[in-house]
């Protein structure tokens, strides 16, 4: 369980669906779950403020986030960093054969322990989020690329192995796992996998919203 106390810096960091277009947010904080935690938080507990920030960013892969690491989110000295990558090394893009390149989960873990391992070493509180892909129907049009349910399938296999690292990386670090992935196909039972994210990654605001509830769920 993560302890927040008065006057704690929390830093989400990540991919496209922690950035939530922050940059057009006069808070920084964007429109998606960061937004929401900080608005839940503030509601559930007004007598401990908390200081939030979010350096995500679009398109992001693992070595996009340890390339800018100690301006984005070291240098703040953050309390709590959470972390939501893994979308994009593993994307659709990465079978394009004349623009992808297939990340190996092993290189995708080695660069994962290097943004965690100066982290760990300062006692920061950590909060490891799964990426997840939904199984959303048809065929998707982007730019020339047609993601249909074959290329669907690929980029499902090869986000597998690199959701068990995170898994594996929250173990090893002591961090808390939010298990996206499981808790979206639980969700997926629920109501269709459009409500929750119509392109199957980037979350609709129920999706959002739900990831919200559940980082709250692991924080004191």
């Amino acid at each position: 369980m993560i302890t927040l106390k008065p006057g704690s810096t929390v830093m989400f960091t990540g991919d496209s669906v922690t950035d939530s277009n922050r940059l057009e947010d006069p808070d920084g904080l964007g429109t998606g779950y960061p937004l929401r935690v900080a608005g839940e938080w503030g509601l559930r507990h007004p007598d401990r403020p908390v200081t939030w920030l979010n350096t995500g960013w679009r398109g992001d892969k693992v070595m996009d986030l340890e390339a800018r690491w100690q301006d984005d989110v070291l240098a703040a000295e953050p309390d709590v960093v959470s972390i939501m990558i893994g979308g994009n090394d593993a994307a659709w893009w990465s079978f394009d054969p004349e623009n992808g390149r297939v990340i190996p989960a092993a290189e995708y873990r080695a660069g994962y322990e290097r943004l965690l391992t100066p982290l760990a070493e300062a006692g920061t509180q950590l909060i490891l989020i799964e990426s997840f892909m939904l199984p959303v129907r048809g065929t998707l049009e982007h730019g020339d690329l047609r993601i249909d349910e074959t290329l669907r399938k690929q980029w499902r296999a090869d986000l597998d192995p690199k959701i068990e690292v995170v898994n594996d990386l929250a173990r090893q670090y002591g961090a808390e796992l939010l298990p996206a992935d499981r808790i979206f196909t639980e969700l997926c039972a629920v109501a269709e996998p459009e409500h929750w994210a119509e392109d199957g990654v980037h979350p609709t605001p129920a999706g959002h919203a739900a990831l919200a509830e559940a980082w709250l769920q692991l924080v004191d």
